[in-house]
């Protein structure tokens, strides 16, 4: 076996398969069943998705009052008519900042859960910034995810989130999102082994355009599901149902295959 492989089951062992069985074969709507009238992260994109009955994606990050808000951008000028950093504003504020297109205000996390309830499943990205610590933000998140029993995950580029989840709230799944970036020479294996390790993850959220991968299907086979985004077409659904257990999709990505 090599080298990488042994490490990989000693520093980030695979989960057990009833922790992680719900993510595998379903379909998550990319930041809720988004088009128009219906902006992404919107509680009526999410209201939508739970409507078809669609796992649920979405975005989360802290407001200037520690809450945690679901938003993808780090400003608001792209999708609301306000301007500047989101997390200059507290909760109360940004919930009265419509979205654009539409009549909703910027949810909060716990207002997304309260509406879902167990309805379909949800994953939860975390939006951390390289140059800020992460417990804030991931207290932010545990606090409103505590008592909510049914099927959820946390996940995040920054393997930091997953190792604060791993310590702090191990009974939360939590996910490890790869882009391979164009490297898959020995530097980008090693890094994203080292993030592995680092993270402790139960599964990956890989970008499909970096399907079919070696290092995914390594993770596959030793029991981590791996989502796969953004699925937006036929051609990179057939990649998902081919390389990978979950699609993160939009458009045409969420259609069934022929």
């Amino acid at each position: 076996m090599p080298l990488f492989a042994l490490i990989d089951r000693w520093l980030a062992p695979a989960p057990g398969a009833g922790r992680v069985a719900w993510i595998a074969g379903r379909l998550f709507a990319h930041r809720g069943l988004h088009g128009p009238g219906m902006p992404e992260n919107s509680p009526a994109a999410f209201a939508a998705a739970i409507g078809r009955g669609l796992g649920i994606e979405c975005d989360v990050q802290k407001s200037s009052d520690g809450q945690a808000m679901v938003f993808h951008d780090w400003e608001l000028d792209r999708l609301t008519g306000e301007a500047g950093p989101v997390d200059r504003r507290s909760a109360e504020q940004l919930g009265r900042i419509t979205l654009t297109g539409s009549e909703d205000g910027i949810p909060t996390l716990r207002q997304l859960l309260d509406r879902v309830a167990g309805s379909v499943p949800i994953l939860i990205e975390v939006k951390s910034r390289k140059d800020r610590p992460v417990p804030p933000l991931c207290l932010a998140v545990r606090r409103v995810l505590e008592g909510y029993r049914w099927p959820h995950a946390v996940m995040s580029f920054d393997p930091r989130v997953s190792a604060w989840f791993a310590r702090h709230s191990p009974q939360t799944v939590r996910g490890l999102v790869v882009t391979e970036e164009g490297s898959r020479a020995l530097p980008g294996q090693i890094r994203r082994h080292l993030s592995l390790w680092h993270a402790r993850p139960d599964f990956l959220a890989y970008d499909v355009r970096d399907l079919p991968s070696s290092f995914a299907a390594a993770q596959r086979r030793r029991g981590l599901p791996v989502a796969t985004w953004t699925v937006r077409s036929a051609e990179l659904r057939r990649i998902a149902t081919d390389h990978a257990d979950a699609p993160i999709a939009e458009g045409a990505g969420l259609e069934p295959l022929p």
